[in-house]
């Protein structure tokens, strides 16, 4: 997996799974179609993880379930994606999907952590004068705002701000200032994974702390559940994200890819 550090030791076949699990389900697919070891979500907006087939394991996958994910997304009148781990084990399929016409776009590092490790790097962690956060069970109009903004990308912002929004078992965290939100995420709380989603700051806030108080937050959350995991998934190219991430103790699980039409 060049190009993403801090690797850390093989996740279990269940924790994988049930991962993938809690991954589409805070992304709130429109449907959610499945076949044995895959799930195929069908959503009309943009957000890649609503929309892509990804397996459940990390064996080497069946070939003959390509035809049968493709037949379902025509069935829905859908562009068929897939979201697909690196490695040896699926470069049959990689290749398979090349010769389809699809190709390799927007490598993502999944990283994981203990709920523990990230508290005990932001224990002790001072936020600006002024700043609160807050962890609520609704996206409020101001979280949804910050997805809005000259920052960000108004469709696509607009596409994951609804798809968190509608999202079971999450919750929305917040860093607020005199009543605006300059930071946000949300929190999802499933399958025995915490997954941190949605992760954005203004510009004029960033380099301030506020993205990994969000974290503790959400860790306090997950610890207060029972669960002792977290998950997270950051663009390969996101470099001011990986180096957030990395100091507070996440670590490399696998890395994928999304495979679309040429």
């Amino acid at each position: 997996m060049p190009g993403a550090p801090g690797l850390c030791p093989a996740l279990s076949a269940g924790a994988i799974e049930a991962l993938e699990r809690a991954t589409v389900q805070a992304v709130s697919p429109q449907q959610v179609l499945e076949l044995p070891g895959w799930l195929v979500p069908v959503d009309p907006g943009t957000v890649g993880r609503a929309r892509s087939a990804v397996p459940l394991h990390h064996g080497p996958p069946d070939l003959a379930r390509v035809p049968e994910v493709l037949a379902l997304y025509a069935a829905q009148g859908a562009t068929p994606q897939w979201r697909l781990p690196d490695g040896a084990a699926f470069d049959a399929l990689h290749h398979n999907l090349l010769r389809r016409g699809f190709v390799r776009t927007q490598p993502t590092w999944t990283q994981v952590a203990p709920v523990a490790r990230l508290l005990a790097a932001t224990d002790g962690l001072r936020l600006p004068d002024g700043v609160a956060v807050a962890l609520v069970p609704q996206a409020s109009a101001a979280w949804t705002a910050l997805f809005l903004g000259a920052d960000f990308d108004p469709v696509d912002g607009a596409h994951r701000a609804q798809a968190l929004a509608r999202a079971p078992d999450s919750q929305f965290a917040s860093a607020v200032v005199d009543g605006v939100v300059v930071a946000c995420g949300a929190v999802s709380l499933s399958q025995g994974w915490a997954g941190v989603h949605g992760m954005r700051t203004l510009g004029a806030w960033r380099g301030r702390g506020l993205a990994a108080a969000l974290v503790r937050r959400m860790a306090q959350q997950a610890q207060a559940a029972g669960v002792v995991r977290v998950f997270l998934q950051v663009d390969a190219g996101n470099t001011g994200a990986q180096s957030l991430y990395r100091r507070l103790g996440f670590e490399t699980a696998w890395t994928y890819a999304y495979w679309r039409p040429a």
